[in-house]
C-alpha cells in the first residue's frame, strides 16, 4: 500500500514508483483541519469529491490547496485522499502532494471533549496523514 507517482523514463515511457511515506510532526493547524473534515460533512464531501475516473475534481484540489494555505502550507498541487484510496495505491501526478485523512470511524467523540489530541495522534500514525 502506498501513494504512487507517475514518472517518465528516459525513453519517454511512463511508469509509477512508490512515493515515500512520511509523518509530519503533529501540528495544531493540520490537526484542526482533520477535526474540521471529520465534523463537517459538506467540507469533507467537497475536498474528497472525485471525477468518474477516481481522480480529484478541480474544485476538490483547489479547496485542499486553499485549506492548506490557510494553515501556512503553500503547495502548487495538494490533494486530500481517504485511507481507502491510500490502501488502493493512489497514483499522484508529478507535482501533486498527497495528504491522507485519517478515518473518522476510528474516533469515538464524546460531548464536550476536544478531538484535537486524537487528530494529532492519528496524523502521526497515518502514513502521509494530515
Amino acid at each position: 500500500m502506498a501513494i504512487k507517482k507517475r514518472k517518465v523514463k528516459l525513453d519517454g515511457s511512463v511508469t509509477t514508483v512508490p512515493a515515500p511515506d512520511f509523518s509530519f510532526s503533529p501540528n495544531d493547524s493540520l490537526a484542526q483541519m482533520i477535526v474540521d473534515l471529520w465534523v463537517d460533512d459538506d467540507y469533507r464531501a467537497a475536498v474528497l469529491k472525485r471525477k468518474p475516473d477516481g481522480t480529484p475534481t478541480d474544485e476538490a484540489a483547489a479547496l485542499a490547496q486553499v485549506s492548506l494555505a490557510a494553515r501556512g502550507f503553500y503547495l502548487d498541487c495538494a490533494t486530500v485522499i481517504t485511507e481507502d484510496e491510500y490502501d488502493a495505491d493512489y497514483t499522484a501526478g508529478p507535482t501533486e502532494i498527497v495528504f491522507v485523512l485519517p478515518d473518522a470511524e476510528r474516533v469515538t467523540p464524546r460531548a464536550g471533549q476536544s478531538l484535537l489530541d486524537t487528530a494529532r495522534l492519528l496524523m502521526a500514525t497515518t502514513p502521509n496523514g494530515i
